[in-house]
């Protein structure tokens, strides 16, 4: 064995019977047996080819090496100790810096209000949001937590999904669109329409009433940003689907009408997402929680928007 590959539990029994003066108050001090410090600090000297005490039947004395050895890890193992005590994750309260991601939608309709909220209340925490419409891996990425929308159940077993809310997506157009070239009564009508598409989306399944219907799409106008698209939409290019969250209020301000407004392109889960941990530090706990409330307050899908 190498000095390297010593066990500090070796180290704390040769420094608690320094210390406390005997076998015996050592190992009352640590918790254990006698015979586990005697034979702890018998497995040290054996691997350190020196005799660290003088042993007599009345006392227990410490050696020249056995002093050199005190007075160099005395100082580091006291200073081990207070850090593993004083870890941010051991506390009560959040502390330290929580790391975060979500798409870019989410991220800007979600997580910018409900960081805002927990840095008030948590102001010994820091955070770090990583926005993004590419699945990050959480554990190889040091992702403390994740907003994720699935439209099936979460299969990887190292993860723990906890469901807070409903995401509804439909069809959008700007009213100067829908003028200049006719309103879609039926999915049917999209076949000629302009899209505005996401990157890389399959063909819609329009799900209605009492049916379903697939619609082929072929986009004139692409991105990888909902905002984007959204503008795009708004400007008159042409019909894209979009969240609910993020037209409702162009819906009531009249820049935005909902095309065929009984159907549903999609309809999706936002989970909040951790690794299966057993041990969840505070800061965690406590963003989930807030979220999970302020989704409960104001849903991200309206009662008329179900999944279905």
């Amino acid at each position: 064995m190498h000095g390297s590959d010593i066990d500090l539990n070796l180290v704390r029994a040769f420094v608690a019977v320094h210390v406390e003066g005997s076998f015996s108050a050592a190992a009352a001090r640590l918790g254990v047996p006698r015979s586990t410090v005697s034979r702890a600090v018998a497995v040290l000297e054996e691997t350190l080819g020196v005799a660290l005490f003088h042993r007599t039947t009345r006392r227990v004395s410490i050696s020249t090496a056995g002093a050199a050895l005190f007075d160099r890890v005395a100082p580091l193992l006291q200073a081990l100790q207070a850090s593993l005590a004083d870890l941010p994750e051991r506390e009560a309260a959040p502390s330290g810096t929580l790391r975060l991601t979500s798409t870019v939608d989410l991220g800007a309709m979600v997580l910018a209000e409900a960081i805002a909220r927990f840095s008030v209340r948590y102001p010994n925490v820091r955070v770090e949001a990583h926005l993004t419409n590419t699945v990050v891996d959480l554990v190889k990425e040091s992702i403390d937590l994740a907003i994720r929308v699935w439209s099936k159940p979460l299969r990887d077993s190292t993860l723990v999904a906890r469901k807070v809310g409903t995401l509804a997506i439909r069809l959008y157009a700007s009213p100067s669109y829908l003028a200049r070239r006719g309103v879609p009564r039926a999915p049917a009508d999209l076949d000629g329409h302009d899209w505005i598409a996401f990157r890389g989306v399959p063909p819609l399944l329009l799900s209605g009433p009492t049916s379903k219907a697939t619609v082929s799409v072929t986009p004139r106008v692409t991105g990888d940003d909902m905002w984007f698209l959204r503008e795009v939409i708004k400007a008159g290019a042409g019909i894209g689907s979009l969240p609910s969250f993020m037209a409702d209020a162009d819906v009531a301000a009249g820049t935005l009408v909902r095309v065929l407004p009984r159907w549903l392109a999609y309809s999706g889960t936002v989970y909040l997402v951790h690794s299966g941990r057993k041990h969840l530090p505070p800061k965690v706990t406590a963003f989930r929680e807030l979220v999970a409330e302020m989704l409960r307050q104001r849903p991200l899908s309206g009662p008329d928007e179900a999944e279905r």
